[in-house]
Protein backbone atom coordinates (compact mmCIF):
# COMPACT_ATOMS: atom_id res chain seq x y z
CA UNK A 1 0.00 0.00 0.00
CA UNK A 2 0.94 3.21 -0.46
CA UNK A 3 2.97 5.14 2.12
CA UNK A 4 1.12 8.08 3.38
CA UNK A 5 2.49 11.58 4.66
CA UNK A 6 2.35 11.05 8.37
CA UNK A 7 3.64 7.53 8.04
CA UNK A 8 7.02 8.39 6.61
CA UNK A 9 7.15 11.12 9.50
CA UNK A 10 6.85 8.02 11.68
CA UNK A 11 9.55 6.24 10.51
CA UNK A 12 11.56 8.95 10.51
CA UNK A 13 11.37 9.88 14.06
CA UNK A 14 11.34 6.01 14.80
CA UNK A 15 14.74 6.16 13.74
CA UNK A 16 15.92 7.70 17.15
CA UNK A 17 14.02 4.93 18.98
CA UNK A 18 16.55 1.97 18.11
CA UNK A 19 18.88 0.36 19.73
CA UNK A 20 21.42 -1.92 18.71
CA UNK A 21 21.18 -4.98 17.76
CA UNK A 22 20.77 -7.63 20.25
CA UNK A 23 23.38 -10.07 20.47
CA UNK A 24 22.41 -12.74 17.98
CA UNK A 25 22.34 -16.66 20.02
CA UNK A 26 23.15 -19.75 17.97
CA UNK A 27 21.39 -19.31 14.45
CA UNK A 28 20.03 -22.81 14.62
CA UNK A 29 21.27 -23.46 10.83
CA UNK A 30 19.90 -27.21 9.47
CA UNK A 31 22.88 -29.59 10.19
CA UNK A 32 23.34 -32.68 8.44
CA UNK A 33 21.33 -34.69 11.04
CA UNK A 34 18.13 -32.99 9.50
CA UNK A 35 15.85 -35.95 8.70
CA UNK A 36 13.45 -34.09 6.54
CA UNK A 37 12.39 -36.12 3.17
CA UNK A 38 11.52 -32.73 1.18
CA UNK A 39 9.78 -32.48 -2.53
CA UNK A 40 9.26 -30.06 -4.63
CA UNK A 41 5.74 -28.17 -4.51
CA UNK A 42 6.79 -25.40 -6.15
CA UNK A 43 4.08 -22.45 -7.15
CA UNK A 44 4.51 -19.57 -9.37
CA UNK A 45 4.73 -17.68 -6.85
CA UNK A 46 7.12 -19.28 -4.77
CA UNK A 47 8.89 -21.89 -7.53
CA UNK A 48 11.66 -23.45 -4.70
CA UNK A 49 9.32 -24.12 -2.13
CA UNK A 50 9.55 -27.56 -0.86
CA UNK A 51 6.92 -29.91 0.75
CA UNK A 52 7.08 -32.63 3.69
CA UNK A 53 5.15 -34.50 6.50
CA UNK A 54 6.73 -34.57 10.02
CA UNK A 55 6.09 -37.51 12.11
CA UNK A 56 5.29 -37.15 15.73
CA UNK A 57 3.87 -39.07 18.83
CA UNK A 58 0.24 -38.73 19.19
CA UNK A 59 0.69 -38.78 22.85
CA UNK A 60 4.01 -37.18 23.37
CA UNK A 61 4.41 -39.19 26.67
CA UNK A 62 4.42 -42.34 24.58
CA UNK A 63 7.07 -40.99 22.27
CA UNK A 64 7.29 -44.69 20.67
CA UNK A 65 3.65 -44.81 20.29
CA UNK A 66 1.15 -44.42 17.62
CA UNK A 67 2.38 -41.63 15.22
CA UNK A 68 0.63 -38.60 13.23
CA UNK A 69 1.60 -36.58 10.40
CA UNK A 70 2.47 -32.54 10.59
CA UNK A 71 2.57 -31.36 6.89
CA UNK A 72 4.75 -28.62 6.41
CA UNK A 73 6.22 -26.90 4.19
CA UNK A 74 9.30 -24.55 3.44
CA UNK A 75 11.00 -21.71 1.04
CA UNK A 76 14.30 -22.02 1.49
CA UNK A 77 16.74 -19.23 2.08
CA UNK A 78 19.10 -18.53 -0.34
CA UNK A 79 22.15 -16.34 1.52
CA UNK A 80 25.55 -17.01 2.16
CA UNK A 81 24.58 -16.84 5.85
CA UNK A 82 21.22 -18.43 7.35
CA UNK A 83 19.18 -17.47 10.75
CA UNK A 84 18.33 -21.05 10.56
CA UNK A 85 14.68 -22.19 10.31
CA UNK A 86 11.48 -19.10 10.99
CA UNK A 87 8.43 -21.06 11.57
CA UNK A 88 5.36 -18.92 10.99
CA UNK A 89 1.84 -20.14 11.95
CA UNK A 90 -1.46 -17.86 11.10
CA UNK A 91 -4.22 -18.44 14.17
CA UNK A 92 -7.12 -19.72 14.92
CA UNK A 93 -6.60 -22.29 16.59
CA UNK A 94 -7.19 -24.68 13.30
CA UNK A 95 -5.61 -22.24 10.87
CA UNK A 96 -2.78 -23.48 7.48
CA UNK A 97 0.96 -22.00 8.33
CA UNK A 98 1.51 -23.60 4.95
CA UNK A 99 0.00 -21.12 3.31
CA UNK A 100 1.13 -17.98 5.51
CA UNK A 101 4.88 -19.20 4.99
CA UNK A 102 4.74 -18.64 1.21
CA UNK A 103 2.73 -15.37 1.76
CA UNK A 104 5.72 -14.23 4.63
CA UNK A 105 8.75 -15.28 2.30
CA UNK A 106 7.32 -13.06 -0.16
CA UNK A 107 6.37 -10.13 1.35
CA UNK A 108 9.58 -9.61 3.79
CA UNK A 109 12.19 -7.64 1.81
CA UNK A 110 14.15 -10.65 -0.34
CA UNK A 111 17.92 -9.39 1.27
CA UNK A 112 15.69 -10.57 5.15
CA UNK A 113 13.33 -13.35 3.59
CA UNK A 114 16.85 -14.73 1.82
CA UNK A 115 18.56 -15.29 5.21
CA UNK A 116 15.56 -17.79 6.64
CA UNK A 117 13.83 -21.05 5.46
CA UNK A 118 10.55 -20.02 5.92
CA UNK A 119 8.99 -23.05 7.71
CA UNK A 120 4.99 -23.43 7.63
CA UNK A 121 2.99 -26.27 9.12
CA UNK A 122 -0.70 -27.09 9.39
CA UNK A 123 -0.66 -28.31 13.27
CA UNK A 124 -2.22 -31.38 14.08
CA UNK A 125 -5.38 -32.10 13.13
CA UNK A 126 -5.43 -29.49 10.44
CA UNK A 127 -5.33 -29.60 6.54
CA UNK A 128 -2.53 -32.10 5.04
CA UNK A 129 -1.59 -33.14 8.68
CA UNK A 130 -3.04 -36.90 9.48
CA UNK A 131 -5.74 -37.62 11.18
CA UNK A 132 -7.17 -34.17 9.95
CA UNK A 133 -10.34 -33.62 11.88
CA UNK A 134 -13.85 -32.95 10.28
CA UNK A 135 -16.43 -32.93 13.11
CA UNK A 136 -20.31 -32.86 11.82
CA UNK A 137 -19.91 -32.97 7.78
CA UNK A 138 -22.74 -29.91 6.54
CA UNK A 139 -22.90 -28.03 10.57
CA UNK A 140 -22.50 -24.42 8.91
CA UNK A 141 -24.87 -24.92 6.15
CA UNK A 142 -27.54 -22.44 4.92
CA UNK A 143 -29.77 -21.69 6.80
CA UNK A 144 -29.10 -21.89 10.38
CA UNK A 145 -31.37 -21.41 13.51
CA UNK A 146 -31.20 -17.42 14.29
CA UNK A 147 -28.05 -16.93 16.72
CA UNK A 148 -30.31 -14.57 18.76
CA UNK A 149 -32.59 -16.97 20.89
CA UNK A 150 -35.75 -14.91 20.73
CA UNK A 151 -37.89 -18.05 21.51
CA UNK A 152 -37.34 -21.00 23.23
CA UNK A 153 -37.17 -23.17 20.51
CA UNK A 154 -34.64 -21.38 18.63
CA UNK A 155 -32.61 -21.27 22.01
CA UNK A 156 -33.23 -25.23 21.84
CA UNK A 157 -32.37 -25.91 18.77
CA UNK A 158 -28.77 -23.98 19.45
CA UNK A 159 -27.94 -25.74 22.61
CA UNK A 160 -28.89 -29.22 20.75
CA UNK A 161 -26.85 -28.19 17.94
CA UNK A 162 -23.79 -27.30 20.01
CA UNK A 163 -24.42 -30.71 21.99
CA UNK A 164 -24.40 -32.93 18.70
CA UNK A 165 -21.48 -31.32 17.22
CA UNK A 166 -19.25 -32.16 20.68
CA UNK A 167 -20.76 -35.43 20.74
CA UNK A 168 -19.88 -36.03 16.70
CA UNK A 169 -16.53 -35.08 17.65
CA UNK A 170 -16.11 -37.90 20.23
CA UNK A 171 -17.48 -40.44 18.16
CA UNK A 172 -15.66 -39.39 14.96
CA UNK A 173 -12.21 -38.58 16.78
CA UNK A 174 -12.14 -41.16 19.45
CA UNK A 175 -8.77 -41.65 21.16
CA UNK A 176 -7.43 -38.23 19.25
CA UNK A 177 -9.48 -35.55 20.53
CA UNK A 178 -8.03 -35.64 23.78
CA UNK A 179 -4.54 -34.95 22.11
CA UNK A 180 -5.79 -32.26 20.27
CA UNK A 181 -4.58 -29.02 22.66
CA UNK A 182 -1.91 -26.17 22.47
CA UNK A 183 0.64 -27.38 24.70
CA UNK A 184 0.48 -30.87 22.26
CA UNK A 185 0.66 -27.81 19.07
CA UNK A 186 3.87 -26.48 20.65
CA UNK A 187 5.65 -30.02 21.13
CA UNK A 188 5.18 -30.79 17.61
CA UNK A 189 6.76 -27.54 16.94
CA UNK A 190 9.62 -28.93 18.77
CA UNK A 191 9.49 -32.12 16.71
CA UNK A 192 10.33 -30.00 13.60
CA UNK A 193 13.27 -28.09 15.08
CA UNK A 194 14.32 -31.63 15.90
CA UNK A 195 13.75 -32.98 12.36
CA UNK A 196 15.33 -29.85 10.80
CA UNK A 197 18.20 -30.54 12.66
CA UNK A 198 18.36 -27.02 14.50
CA UNK A 199 19.55 -26.07 17.73
CA UNK A 200 16.91 -23.20 18.02
CA UNK A 201 14.20 -21.59 15.92
CA UNK A 202 12.85 -18.40 14.96
CA UNK A 203 9.11 -18.14 15.09
CA UNK A 204 6.54 -15.43 14.16
CA UNK A 205 2.86 -16.21 15.26
CA UNK A 206 -0.55 -13.98 14.13
CA UNK A 207 -3.20 -14.38 16.58
CA UNK A 208 -3.98 -17.27 18.67
CA UNK A 209 -0.32 -17.96 16.63
CA UNK A 210 0.84 -15.75 19.64
CA UNK A 211 -0.12 -18.02 22.33
CA UNK A 212 0.92 -20.75 20.79
CA UNK A 213 4.03 -18.30 20.20
CA UNK A 214 3.94 -18.54 24.34
CA UNK A 215 3.59 -21.80 25.01
CA UNK A 216 6.33 -23.18 23.03
CA UNK A 217 8.65 -20.47 24.85
CA UNK A 218 7.75 -21.35 28.17
CA UNK A 219 8.14 -25.25 27.16
CA UNK A 220 11.12 -24.86 25.04
CA UNK A 221 12.95 -21.68 26.28
CA UNK A 222 16.30 -22.69 25.36
CA UNK A 223 15.23 -23.60 22.04
CA UNK A 224 13.80 -19.97 21.15
CA UNK A 225 16.38 -17.82 19.16
CA UNK A 226 13.61 -15.02 17.99
CA UNK A 227 10.23 -14.54 18.22
CA UNK A 228 7.76 -11.93 16.78
CA UNK A 229 3.94 -12.10 17.78
CA UNK A 230 1.58 -9.98 16.22
CA UNK A 231 -2.19 -9.01 17.37
CA UNK A 232 -1.64 -11.07 21.19
CA UNK A 233 -4.44 -13.25 22.69
CA UNK A 234 -4.08 -12.05 26.59
CA UNK A 235 -2.83 -15.15 27.88
CA UNK A 236 -4.31 -14.94 30.84
CA UNK A 237 -7.97 -15.54 29.52
CA UNK A 238 -8.53 -18.43 27.81
CA UNK A 239 -10.58 -18.98 26.52
CA UNK A 240 -13.89 -18.71 28.09
CA UNK A 241 -12.83 -15.02 29.13
CA UNK A 242 -11.29 -14.02 26.15
CA UNK A 243 -14.53 -14.37 23.85
CA UNK A 244 -16.30 -12.84 26.10
CA UNK A 245 -13.58 -9.71 25.62
CA UNK A 246 -13.76 -10.01 22.22
CA UNK A 247 -17.69 -9.62 21.83
CA UNK A 248 -17.44 -5.96 23.72
CA UNK A 249 -14.47 -5.24 21.31
CA UNK A 250 -16.03 -6.07 17.88
CA UNK A 251 -19.21 -4.42 18.93
CA UNK A 252 -17.36 -0.76 19.11
CA UNK A 253 -15.55 -2.17 15.71
CA UNK A 254 -18.90 -2.32 13.96
CA UNK A 255 -20.40 0.66 15.38
CA UNK A 256 -16.85 1.85 13.73
CA UNK A 257 -18.20 0.36 10.14
CA UNK A 258 -21.81 2.11 10.37
CA UNK A 259 -20.14 5.21 11.19
CA UNK A 260 -17.89 4.78 8.33
CA UNK A 261 -21.43 4.32 6.27
CA UNK A 262 -22.60 7.11 7.66
CA UNK A 263 -19.58 9.18 6.92
CA UNK A 264 -19.65 8.29 2.97
CA UNK A 265 -23.48 8.77 2.47
CA UNK A 266 -23.02 10.09 -0.57
CA UNK A 267 -21.92 6.89 -2.05
CA UNK A 268 -23.99 4.62 -0.02
CA UNK A 269 -27.29 6.48 0.79
CA UNK A 270 -28.17 5.09 4.13
CA UNK A 271 -28.21 8.20 5.79
CA UNK A 272 -25.33 10.84 8.03
CA UNK A 273 -26.52 9.01 11.26
CA UNK A 274 -24.04 6.34 12.37
CA UNK A 275 -26.82 5.36 14.83
CA UNK A 276 -29.66 5.40 12.36
CA UNK A 277 -27.19 3.00 10.17
CA UNK A 278 -26.38 0.71 12.92
CA UNK A 279 -30.46 0.57 13.41
CA UNK A 280 -31.04 -0.27 10.04
CA UNK A 281 -28.59 -3.25 9.78
CA UNK A 282 -29.93 -4.60 12.85
CA UNK A 283 -33.39 -4.50 10.99
CA UNK A 284 -32.45 -5.73 8.34
CA UNK A 285 -31.21 -9.02 10.07
CA UNK A 286 -34.70 -9.31 11.82
CA UNK A 287 -36.40 -9.36 8.75
CA UNK A 288 -34.27 -12.21 7.66
CA UNK A 289 -35.97 -14.31 9.83
CA UNK A 290 -38.94 -14.62 7.97
CA UNK A 291 -37.73 -14.10 4.72
CA UNK A 292 -34.27 -14.77 3.99
CA UNK A 293 -32.53 -13.52 1.04
CA UNK A 294 -32.78 -15.64 -1.70
CA UNK A 295 -34.02 -18.50 0.86
CA UNK A 296 -30.63 -18.95 2.17
CA UNK A 297 -29.31 -15.94 3.69
CA UNK A 298 -30.94 -15.97 7.33
CA UNK A 299 -29.85 -13.93 10.08
CA UNK A 300 -27.08 -16.04 11.16
CA UNK A 301 -25.80 -16.17 7.21
CA UNK A 302 -26.52 -11.97 7.55
CA UNK A 303 -23.92 -11.53 10.61
CA UNK A 304 -21.34 -13.35 9.40
CA UNK A 305 -21.00 -12.33 6.62
CA UNK A 306 -20.24 -9.21 7.92
CA UNK A 307 -17.85 -10.41 10.57
CA UNK A 308 -15.12 -10.21 8.19
CA UNK A 309 -15.12 -6.77 8.93
CA UNK A 310 -14.47 -5.94 12.25
CA UNK A 311 -10.75 -8.16 11.80
CA UNK A 312 -10.20 -6.11 8.49
CA UNK A 313 -11.34 -2.66 7.12
CA UNK A 314 -10.22 -2.79 3.67
CA UNK A 315 -13.10 -5.30 3.62
CA UNK A 316 -15.72 -2.77 4.26
CA UNK A 317 -16.55 -1.05 0.83
CA UNK A 318 -17.73 -4.32 -0.24
CA UNK A 319 -19.90 -5.02 2.51
CA UNK A 320 -21.26 -1.41 2.30
CA UNK A 321 -21.94 -1.76 -1.29
CA UNK A 322 -23.64 -5.10 -0.77
CA UNK A 323 -25.41 -3.40 2.32
CA UNK A 324 -26.83 -0.62 0.65
CA UNK A 325 -28.01 -2.49 -2.91
CA UNK A 326 -30.22 -4.56 -0.14
CA UNK A 327 -31.50 -1.67 1.45
CA UNK A 328 -32.17 1.00 -1.56
CA UNK A 329 -32.73 -1.76 -4.29
CA UNK A 330 -33.78 -4.89 -2.45
CA UNK A 331 -31.12 -6.83 -4.40
CA UNK A 332 -30.99 -10.03 -2.52
CA UNK A 333 -28.52 -11.44 -4.80
CA UNK A 334 -25.70 -8.74 -3.37
CA UNK A 335 -26.56 -10.49 -0.25
CA UNK A 336 -26.21 -13.85 -1.53
CA UNK A 337 -22.85 -12.60 -3.01
CA UNK A 338 -21.77 -11.40 0.06
CA UNK A 339 -22.32 -14.61 1.99
CA UNK A 340 -20.65 -16.55 -0.55
CA UNK A 341 -17.39 -14.49 -0.68
CA UNK A 342 -17.39 -13.19 3.39
CA UNK A 343 -19.37 -15.49 5.46
CA UNK A 344 -20.03 -18.98 3.87
CA UNK A 345 -17.50 -21.70 5.69
CA UNK A 346 -17.05 -24.58 3.33
CA UNK A 347 -15.99 -27.92 5.49
CA UNK A 348 -15.87 -27.99 9.38
CA UNK A 349 -11.87 -28.82 9.39
CA UNK A 350 -11.07 -25.33 10.72
CA UNK A 351 -13.23 -25.11 12.77
CA UNK A 352 -13.44 -28.62 14.58
CA UNK A 353 -9.93 -28.05 15.10
CA UNK A 354 -10.77 -24.84 17.24
CA UNK A 355 -13.15 -26.45 19.53
CA UNK A 356 -10.76 -29.15 20.11
CA UNK A 357 -7.75 -26.68 21.23
CA UNK A 358 -10.34 -23.78 22.91
CA UNK A 359 -12.24 -26.94 24.75
CA UNK A 360 -9.35 -28.98 25.86
CA UNK A 361 -6.88 -25.97 26.48
CA UNK A 362 -8.70 -24.98 29.87
CA UNK A 363 -11.76 -25.32 31.71
CA UNK A 364 -14.93 -24.18 30.57
CA UNK A 365 -18.51 -23.64 32.61
CA UNK A 366 -20.27 -26.42 32.36
CA UNK A 367 -23.75 -25.74 33.33
CA UNK A 368 -25.14 -23.98 30.65
CA UNK A 369 -27.37 -21.25 32.84
CA UNK A 370 -23.30 -19.90 32.89
CA UNK A 371 -23.14 -19.16 29.36
CA UNK A 372 -27.06 -18.30 29.15
CA UNK A 373 -26.65 -15.73 32.01
CA UNK A 374 -23.50 -14.11 30.35
CA UNK A 375 -24.42 -13.79 26.82
CA UNK A 376 -27.77 -12.48 27.97
CA UNK A 377 -26.01 -9.71 30.27
CA UNK A 378 -23.09 -9.25 27.16
CA UNK A 379 -25.58 -8.86 24.55
CA UNK A 380 -27.44 -5.80 26.31
CA UNK A 381 -24.35 -3.85 26.07
CA UNK A 382 -22.56 -5.63 22.58
CA UNK A 383 -25.19 -7.17 20.74
CA UNK A 384 -23.48 -7.63 17.61
CA UNK A 385 -21.13 -10.73 17.76
CA UNK A 386 -22.34 -12.07 21.27
CA UNK A 387 -24.69 -14.42 20.66
CA UNK A 388 -23.08 -16.18 17.15
CA UNK A 389 -19.87 -16.00 19.65
CA UNK A 390 -21.87 -17.74 22.00
CA UNK A 391 -22.89 -20.83 19.73
CA UNK A 392 -19.56 -20.89 18.39
CA UNK A 393 -18.01 -21.73 21.61
CA UNK A 394 -20.73 -23.29 22.75
CA UNK A 395 -19.65 -27.31 22.09
CA UNK A 396 -17.05 -26.41 24.90
CA UNK A 397 -19.99 -26.87 27.21
CA UNK A 398 -20.37 -30.43 26.16
CA UNK A 399 -16.89 -31.43 25.45
CA UNK A 400 -15.77 -35.06 25.64
CA UNK A 401 -12.65 -34.40 27.85
CA UNK A 402 -12.29 -32.08 30.75
CA UNK A 403 -10.12 -28.84 29.67
CA UNK A 404 -6.49 -28.89 30.89
CA UNK A 405 -4.98 -26.15 33.68
CA UNK A 406 -4.83 -22.44 32.23
CA UNK A 407 -1.12 -22.57 31.11
CA UNK A 408 0.70 -19.84 32.99
CA UNK A 409 3.23 -18.66 30.16
CA UNK A 410 5.12 -15.94 31.79
CA UNK A 411 8.96 -16.28 31.26
CA UNK A 412 12.24 -14.61 32.16
CA UNK A 413 13.98 -17.56 29.87
CA UNK A 414 13.54 -15.90 26.67
CA UNK A 415 15.21 -13.24 24.61
CA UNK A 416 13.89 -10.13 24.16
CA UNK A 417 10.19 -11.46 22.20
CA UNK A 418 8.94 -8.46 19.64
CA UNK A 419 4.93 -7.78 20.10
CA UNK A 420 3.04 -6.12 17.43
CA UNK A 421 -0.31 -4.81 18.43
CA UNK A 422 -3.22 -2.39 17.68
CA UNK A 423 -5.17 -0.37 19.84
CA UNK A 424 -8.68 -1.52 18.19
CA UNK A 425 -8.27 -4.68 17.50
CA UNK A 426 -11.29 -6.66 18.31
CA UNK A 427 -10.36 -10.27 17.78
CA UNK A 428 -7.50 -9.87 20.36
CA UNK A 429 -8.37 -6.74 22.17
CA UNK A 430 -5.59 -4.16 23.60
CA UNK A 431 -4.96 -5.77 27.06
CA UNK A 432 -3.83 -8.77 25.50
CA UNK A 433 -0.84 -7.36 24.14
CA UNK A 434 0.02 -5.11 27.47
CA UNK A 435 -0.71 -8.45 29.32
CA UNK A 436 1.70 -10.83 27.65
CA UNK A 437 4.19 -6.99 27.29
CA UNK A 438 3.91 -8.41 31.27
CA UNK A 439 4.82 -11.61 30.83
CA UNK A 440 7.29 -11.62 29.15
CA UNK A 441 10.64 -10.21 30.22
CA UNK A 442 12.13 -7.95 27.90
CA UNK A 443 10.12 -7.91 25.76
CA UNK A 444 9.58 -4.84 22.93
CA UNK A 445 6.04 -4.01 22.42
CA UNK A 446 5.04 -2.02 19.26
CA UNK A 447 1.96 -0.29 19.89
CA UNK A 448 -0.46 1.12 16.29
CA UNK A 449 -2.23 3.74 17.46
CA UNK A 450 -6.08 3.66 16.56
CA UNK A 451 -5.76 0.77 14.67
CA UNK A 452 -8.46 -1.94 14.49
CA UNK A 453 -7.02 -4.26 11.99
CA UNK A 454 -5.90 -7.86 13.17
CA UNK A 455 -2.70 -8.58 12.42
CA UNK A 456 -0.79 -5.34 11.52
CA UNK A 457 2.42 -6.39 10.31
CA UNK A 458 3.20 -7.28 6.55
CA UNK A 459 -0.03 -5.73 5.78
CA UNK A 460 1.24 -2.68 4.69
CA UNK A 461 2.28 -0.05 7.44
CA UNK A 462 5.87 0.86 6.72
CA UNK A 463 6.32 1.56 10.29
CA UNK A 464 5.30 -1.37 11.82
CA UNK A 465 7.01 -3.53 9.44
CA UNK A 466 10.21 -1.64 9.75
CA UNK A 467 10.42 -2.74 13.70
CA UNK A 468 9.72 -6.37 12.47
CA UNK A 469 12.02 -6.04 9.45
CA UNK A 470 14.76 -4.60 11.60
CA UNK A 471 14.35 -7.27 14.18
CA UNK A 472 14.50 -10.48 11.77
CA UNK A 473 17.52 -8.73 10.33
CA UNK A 474 19.45 -8.36 13.20
CA UNK A 475 17.69 -8.79 16.09
CA UNK A 476 17.22 -4.61 16.54
CA UNK A 477 14.89 -3.87 19.21
CA UNK A 478 12.94 -0.39 20.32
CA UNK A 479 14.23 1.12 23.56
CA UNK A 480 12.58 -0.14 26.63
CA UNK A 481 9.92 2.27 27.99
CA UNK A 482 8.00 0.46 30.19
CA UNK A 483 4.23 0.88 28.61
CA UNK A 484 4.27 0.70 24.81
CA UNK A 485 8.21 0.95 23.72
CA UNK A 486 7.40 2.18 19.98
CA UNK A 487 3.86 3.77 18.23
CA UNK A 488 3.04 3.74 14.74
CA UNK A 489 0.23 5.68 13.09
CA UNK A 490 -2.54 3.23 11.85
CA UNK A 491 -3.28 3.10 8.04
CA UNK A 492 -6.46 5.79 6.89
CA UNK A 493 -9.58 3.93 6.65
CA UNK A 494 -10.54 3.00 3.30
CA UNK A 495 -12.43 4.78 0.47
CA UNK A 496 -15.25 4.12 -1.39
CA UNK A 497 -13.92 4.46 -4.42
CA UNK A 498 -11.96 0.91 -4.25
CA UNK A 499 -15.37 -0.92 -3.42
CA UNK A 500 -15.94 -1.85 -7.53
CA UNK A 501 -12.50 -3.33 -7.72
CA UNK A 502 -12.50 -5.19 -4.41
CA UNK A 503 -16.52 -6.21 -4.75
CA UNK A 504 -17.00 -9.96 -3.60
CA UNK A 505 -13.78 -11.13 -4.69
CA UNK A 506 -12.17 -13.45 -2.30
CA UNK A 507 -8.41 -12.58 -2.13
CA UNK A 508 -5.89 -14.59 -3.97
CA UNK A 509 -1.86 -15.09 -3.03
CA UNK A 510 -0.09 -12.66 -5.59
CA UNK A 511 3.79 -12.18 -6.44
CA UNK A 512 2.81 -8.06 -4.10
CA UNK A 513 5.39 -7.45 -1.33
CA UNK A 514 2.45 -6.92 1.20
CA UNK A 515 -1.10 -7.17 0.58
CA UNK A 516 -4.23 -6.24 3.39
CA UNK A 517 -6.52 -8.57 2.12
CA UNK A 518 -4.24 -11.46 0.85
CA UNK A 519 -2.66 -11.18 4.70
CA UNK A 520 -6.14 -10.91 6.20
CA UNK A 521 -7.35 -14.11 4.02
CA UNK A 522 -4.49 -16.12 5.16
CA UNK A 523 -5.10 -14.95 8.80
CA UNK A 524 -8.52 -15.87 8.63
CA UNK A 525 -11.75 -15.12 11.22
CA UNK A 526 -12.44 -16.18 15.03
CA UNK A 527 -8.91 -15.63 16.19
Amino acid sequence: MRRTASVAVALAAMASGLVSAVPATAAGTPAASSSVDWTDCGTQNNPTMQCATIEVPLDHSEPDGEQIGIAVNRIPGTAGTSQGPLLVNPGGPGGSGRGLAAYVARALPPDVASQYDVIGFDPRGVGQSEPALECAPGYFDATRPDSVPYSRDVLRENVERAADFAADCATRHAGVLEHIHTRNAARDMDAIRAALGAEKINYFGYSYGTYLGSVYGKLFPDHVRRMVLDSIVDPTAAWYEANINQNYAFDDRFKAFTAWIADHDATYGLGTDADKVEALWYDVRTEMRTDPAEDVVGPAEFEESFLAGGYYNGYWPPMAEAFAAYVNDGDEQALLDLYDTFGKVTGTNGYSVYTAVECRDASWPRDWKTWARDAQHTYRKAPFLTWSNTWYNAPCAFWPHQGLQQMDVRNKDLPPVLLLQATEDAATPYSGGVKMHKLLKGSRLVVEEDGGNHGISLGGNACVDRYLIDYLADGTLPAAHGGADATCETLPDPEPAGASAQRLSTPQPSAARTDGAVLHHLIGQRR
